[in-house]
């Protein structure tokens, strides 16, 4: 008698770092939206909401190096796995963010005009990139099936 159907099979081939992943691109994504509203308003509270984005990416980005770690130990996972380019631009993301959450540490304006808006832009552009790496990968898998 098999342990496990088919179906919960395949359920445990699922990477745990897919969960963690997405949270760090979308505080990202947002941290460069309340930054340009910063720059455009002058409003301290939109450079708050920005070190607060910057920091909870960076967190869950923590986490999802973690479980890429562990999904690194369970060799059912392997043909869900990101590609290496993946990974790689994902630290590289990673060490944009925690450079541009130091530049965010500053006070006022110059906490975000011109540094903090030009590495949240590269932060942003570097998540694109890194999508469309994914979904290349996963489009060419998905025509294997």
């Amino acid at each position: 008698m098999a342990l496990l159907s088919s179906r919960d099979r395949d359920a445990a081939a699922y990477p745990l770092q897919s969960l963690f992943v997405p949270f760090p691109f979308v505080c990202f994504t947002l941290a460069l939206a309340t930054d340009i509203a910063f720059w455009q308003s002058g409003n301290l509270m939109w450079q708050n909401f920005s070190a607060w984005l910057l920091f909870a990416g960076l967190v869950f980005g923590g986490f999802a190096i973690l479980a890429g770690l562990m999904d690194l130990l369970r060799p059912r996972t392997r043909p869900l796995r990101p590609p290496v380019l993946s990974a790689l631009l994902y630290l590289i993301i990673l060490a944009l963010a925690l450079a541009n959450s130091l530049v965010h540490a500053g006070d006022g304006w110059t906490a975000v005009v011109p540094y903090g808006l030009v590495l949240s832009a590269a932060t942003f552009l570097f998540c694109l990139v890194a999508a469309a790496v994914s979904a290349h990968k996963y489009a060419r898998l998905a025509w294997r099936i």
